[in-house]
């Protein structure tokens, strides 16, 4: 039996509450110390999840975080392959770095949200207040995902600028990823539910100003997050 067999048969104890978190830190760990070495390929998601005692969604969360990090890639058929022990010290989202997406990011958002409070239809803030019901309510991380994608989408939308609603359905993607490694490393959720929820209020309140000061609380929040994952890999 060798050294990858020896560690998938020692089973791992894992925290459900942060399973997601606790995978991802063990994998990094293995690779920065070079237990995985540059070049080698992981076990496969359902293995990871037997050795974890996990399902595999759970596993794939901490793999995608990896490989947002620089550190692995997945290669369609054949698995996810170590890319560097350390990574080059930036977070992409497909074509956008973490950089370009926080510079950018207030420049829309912000100002989108202060028109959505004047703008805004019954409609829409009755399905923004729904959004965030569902986001306060919901466990599992890729589902919460997709809702805060729906809620930035949408108060674009309301903005009633076509602008704003175009550019950010242009980057949704990014901000996905980006919020999925936020939820698995920060962790983020329950902060950023509160901070939607006061977006939001702001908005009902058709309050310009503060909707606008709530965004800019919340894409602060969400930098100062992204800058400690950042600091941790330059370390």
């Amino acid at each position: 039996m060798n050294d990858l067999e020896n560690w998938l048969s020692d089973p791992a104890t894992l925290s459900r509450k942060s399973a997601s978190e606790l995978v991802f830190e063990e994998l990094r760990s293995l690779i920065l110390s070079g237990r995985f070495a540059a070049g080698s390929k992981l076990p496969s998601e359902s293995k990871l999840a037997g050795k974890y005692g996990v399902s595999r969604p759970i596993v794939r969360e901490a793999l995608r975080s990896l490989q947002i990090l620089g550190l692995t890639e997945t290669r369609t058929g054949s698995g996810t392959y170590v890319l560097a022990a350390a990574g080059d010290g930036n977070i992409s989202y497909g074509d956008y770095s973490a950089r370009d997406l926080m510079e950018a990011r207030p420049y829309v958002e912000v100002s989108a949200t202060g028109w959505a409070a004047l703008r805004r239809s019954n409609d829409e803030l009755s399905r923004l207040l729904g959004l965030c019901d569902e986001m306060e309510q919901e466990e599992n991380t890729e589902a919460w995902v997709r809702l805060d994608s729906q809620f930035h989408g949408l108060i674009a939308a309301a903005s009633k600028n076509a602008v704003f609603r175009d550019i950010v359905d242009e980057v949704r993607e990014a901000m996905a990823q980006q919020s999925g490694l936020l939820t698995v490393l920060g962790p983020r959720r329950q902060e950023s539910n509160d901070e939607h929820r006061a977006i939001v209020e702001a908005i009902l309140a058709g309050s310009e100003i503060e909707a606008r000061a709530a965004m800019e609380v919340h894409l602060k929040k969400v930098e100062a997050a992204v800058n400690r994952i950042l600091g941790a890999e330059r370390r």
